[in-house]
């Protein structure tokens, strides 16, 4: 049991009714899981609000209500905290009740459009290899040391990520690599974290089913960086427009990396193909086994991120050589007709573009490359058509399909790409909705030394269709109809 005094510290508090003095059990957002002697943290959310279900926690047995707006039917025994920002209270009541973790970690968030998961995998894989014990928050899994969980957010709520990073600080674990999304910003999950740096990647057209403008969905990310304390980093790419925004209001110490501007870390990428790339950073040249460009953004911040940490710089490049591609992130397989199939999670315009770029540069221009895509349904509309362009003008041939469509008409969807498809293109695009029927279509369609992309779901291994979850990993899709030559 913790004193509700104790877990209120530094939380911006507007008036309480009873007693801060009482023992409680552990605090809970979500009423249904209210147990008796419980703090109830009353959060208004995109869908639901808190503040509804204030009655029903106190009935479940709940000793506190934290709120913004105390209700009208107020109990006897119960004590009532009034907060200016619920989302903030439960921020730091959690970090406060877990122990603030995140002070005994060199915890280091990674924010952007495209490269988060890589940046903040790799960053796990490399201070691995290096003998560390290490931590990862991402949208692929959650690694404590070497304890697996599964993921469901990009970035968990304030009480998941606390009890994580508590679990990390039982485990001995020294460095934490974090995928920071929008959302967990804007819905204040990373408040009361203490982070030692944070990474900007890049910001491109995303999320603005949630943002209502790029603007706002800008300004979102920039907040990240604008909490840093004096005491951390701040590492951004300076190539992209937006790179040097995010750091106009940091206390943070400012670093940059880029590939085409003046910055503190710099690349330069020798050679590229299928085989991997062959960088020079800053001064020193290095082979890695990961393809194409985005990718030495990726390995660039990785290695500006291991200096700033206090790498010593033979043993950084040594291992960053060393480094595996991510779980659906440009992972590739060869048929034994010599067949290409690439599997990744594109699932904005940009990513797309990125991930067909890196492939026109390394293709001989003999292939053809066949591009299978869908966009996700309840999401960002406005992104539909220009990510239908992308494929249909950057690829030989392109098959639509269904993403994960949740409540849409995934036709409807369909319907929505294929306004963006210039007239030149529409000859060279088919629609097949079901995922599967799409992938087997494109691998018969595929010739010895043709290319195939399977873009959008990545890692990812459900379809999510009218509120269920069906089972569907397009990697093991294509091994059912592409035979792949043993590694």
């Amino acid at each position: 049991m913790t004193l509700l005094k104790d877990i209120l510290y530094k939380v911006g508090i507007e008036s309480v009714l009873g007693d801060t003095s009482v023992a409680v059990n552990k605090i809970e957002f979500d009423s249904r899981k209210v147990s008796l002697n419980d703090v109830f943290v009353a959060v208004k959310g995109s869908v639901a609000d808190g503040h509804d279900y204030i009655d029903k926690a106190v009935d479940l047995g709940a000793l506190v209500i934290v709120c913004e707006v105390r209700p009208a039917n107020i109990v006897n025994g119960v004590t009532y905290v009034e907060v200016a920002d619920s989302a903030s209270a439960l921020a730091v009541m959690a970090a406060n009740f877990y122990g603030n973790p995140s002070q005994n970690l060199q915890l280091v968030g990674v924010t952007g459009t495209n490269g988060k998961t890589t940046t903040s995998t790799l960053l796990y894989q490399l201070f691995k290899k290096l003998g560390f014990k290490v931590g990862l928050l991402s949208t692929v899994k959650v690694l404590v040391d070497e304890k697996e969980f599964k993921a469901t957010h990009t970035t968990p709520d304030s009480l998941t990520i606390n009890s994580y990073l508590s679990q990390m600080n039982d485990e001995g674990v020294e460095y934490c690599f974090m995928e920071v999304s929008s959302h967990g910003i804007h819905q204040k999950r990373t408040e009361g974290l203490h982070f030692v740096g944070g990474i900007f990647t890049n910001l491109s057209h995303d999320h603005l089913d949630y943002h209502n403008t790029f603007a706002e969905y800008r300004d979102v990310k920039k907040s990240f960086f604008d909490n840093l304390p004096s005491t951390a980093f701040a590492l951004t790419n300076k190539d992209d427009r937006n790179g040097t925004v995010m750091l106009q209001n940091t206390k943070a110490k400012k670093y940059s990396y880029g590939l085409r501007s003046y910055a503190d870390y710099r690349a330069q990428v020798l050679e590229n193909d299928f085989s991997g790339l062959l960088l020079k950073l800053n001064d020193s040249e290095v082979w890695s086994k990961l393809i194409g460009k985005f990718n030495a953004y990726n390995l660039l911040a990785i290695y500006a991120t291991g200096q700033l940490l206090g790498l010593e710089e033979i043993e950084l490049l040594r291992n960053i050589s060393q480094l595996e591609s991510v779980s659906g992130r440009f992972q590739y397989l060869v048929s034994e007709e010599k067949i290409t199939a690439i599997i990744d999670y594109a699932h904005t315009p940009d990513a797309l573009k990125n991930v067909l770029e890196t492939i026109n540069d390394v293709r001989t221009g003999n292939e053809t490359l066949i591009t299978v895509v869908g966009c996700g349904g309840d999401r960002d509309v406005a992104k539909r058509p220009k990510m239908a362009h992308i494929a249909s003008a950057m690829s030989n041939k392109a098959i639509f399909t269904s993403d994960n469509p949740r409540s849409e008409d995934p036709q409807a969807i369909i319907d929505d790409m294929e306004k963006g498809v210039a007239p030149q293109n529409f000859r060279k695009v088919v629609a097949i909705v079901d995922r599967k029927q799409a992938i087997k279509t494109a691998c018969q369609m595929a010739q010895p030394n043709d290319i195939i992309l399977i873009a959008g779901k990545g890692h990812e291994t459900y379809q999510e269709i009218r509120g269920e979850r069906f089972d569907f990993d397009d990697l093991k899709i294509v091994n059912e109809f592409l035979k792949p030559l043993p590694k």
